[in-house]
């Protein structure tokens, strides 16, 4: 622990090393989940300073803020070996420019927030259509080195996206009571349809993070404008479904009584309904549960975010947590970029795990983006998770087209 030192939002598992040699299949590389390191979680699922052995929860709380966060991120510049380069693995600070599209929503102002304290960041570029000055303003008073800035409005949209490494994307409309995420496609289609545009315009080399729902068709979405553009790379499209997992984390160690540090539940499939899977038989550490607690804490996970748009009571949908997922991804990408050889993140992307063309599961990231599937995972599944699997597949893939067809449809002449 003491080796490295970030403030982090740390993915799923990020440490070891990969132990089995990486294969490729139909131009695609995968990996058995015996590559996934077996110890136990190097650092907690949150912000963590890790070489000043203090936790998120100690970060925020009396006179010492100032002094442990400055010293959390002078310990996160890494040595130098002779060539005067950090070694890899090694958190280079405020390396990476990062933009937020729809920084002035309810999930992109706390995500805002938890991205500009990585010292990952060097530039967080922030555009909405309206309000982002006051928000830039108060975010720019926190003693953090990323350096924030604003962009409003279309004709903006273009300059902030200049020399990003990563785009993260919640603009669009969020969900309200007894609202699907399909009934927010034909809004958040437009939406990401236009920003994906700029991006192949002005940054078509970045990672691209997609939290806007319905992400199942948002992502496929995505893809269709990039490669229109010339500029489609499948390794660097992401859709976010790290919510999936931390709920998956949160309510088995609640369930079972255990420390959530320790506590990893892969989550396949998409991000809506029943084409989330948690694969409670793959959970670590290995724990036994009834038929009666393997469908009830399925169909939690599932529903969580309804069970929190109904708890909001019309006031909002899951924005809090979602940021928090957000950044842990964003950060993991950014740990890929900087070199870290464990990073591994369960992600909706372009995909041959099954028969469809995109599919939730676990990967390992690196510079260039996806780097291996973690097939294994998706081997030996339980009764129930295998017709649960075959379930969601339909819906999935109605899903993939809906995205699909709207881009295809906008292209058609009239």
């Amino acid at each position: 622990m003491a080796a490295q030192a970030a403030l982090s939002l740390s993915g799923s598992v990020s440490c070891g090393s990969l132990t089995n040699a990486v294969t490729r299949s139909h131009g695609k590389v995968s990996a058995s989940s015996s590559a996934v390191p077996k110890r136990g979680l190097r650092s907690f699922v949150g912000l963590k300073a890790e070489k000043c052995g203090v936790s998120g929860a100690c970060v925020f709380r009396g006179g010492e803020l100032f002094k442990t966060l400055a010293a959390s991120i002078d310990a996160a510049r890494p040595a130098k070996n002779v060539e005067g380069t950090p070694r890899p693995g090694q958190a280079r600070a405020s390396s990476y420019k990062v933009a937020i599209l729809g920084a002035a929503g309810g999930i992109g102002q706390p995500l805002s927030l938890l991205i500009k304290m990585s010292p990952l960041v060097s530039h967080l570029n922030l555009y909405d259509i309206a309000n982002v000055k006051g928000i830039v303003a108060d975010l720019s008073h926190c003693n953090t080195p990323a350096q924030v800035s604003g962009f409003t409005g279309p004709d903006e949209l273009a300059a902030s996206l200049k020399d990003v490494d990563l785009v993260v994307i919640p603009a669009g409309v969020p969900r309200k009571p007894g609202m699907t995420r399909d009934d927010l496609f034909n809004i958040n289609a437009n939406i990401v349809k236009t920003l994906v545009e700029a991006v192949a315009a002005n940054a078509p080399n970045a990672m691209i993070n997609i939290i806007s729902n319905p992400v199942n068709s948002t992502v496929p979405i995505a893809a269709e404008v990039l490669k229109a553009k010339g500029v489609y790379d499948p390794r660097k499209l992401f859709g976010v479904t790290t919510l999936d997992v931390v709920r998956a984390n949160t309510f088995v160690a609640e369930k079972k009584n255990l420390r959530l540090i320790d506590v990893d539940v892969p989550v396949i499939g998409g991000h809506a309904g029943i084409t989330i899977l948690p694969l409670l038989s793959k959970a670590r550490p290995s724990v036994e549960f009834s038929q009666e607690e393997i469908e009830k804490l399925t169909v939690r996970i599932q529903n969580a975010g309804t069970e929190v748009v109904e708890a909001k009571a019309g006031a909002g949908s899951a924005t809090l947590s979602m940021a928090y997922a957000a950044a842990r991804f964003a950060e993991s990408c950014m740990r890929a970029l900087d070199g870290d050889p464990d990073v591994f993140e369960c992600t909706f992307v372009a995909s041959e795990v099954t028969e469809l063309p995109f599919f939730a599961s676990r990967v390992k990231l690196g510079k260039k983006g996806v780097e291996a599937f973690i097939n294994d995972d998706l081997q030996g599944l339980t009764e129930y998770e295998q017709k649960a699997l075959e379930a969601l597949k339909a819906e999935l893939q109605g899903s993939i087209e809906k995205g699909v067809n709207f881009v295809h449809k906008q292209a058609a002449p009239a």
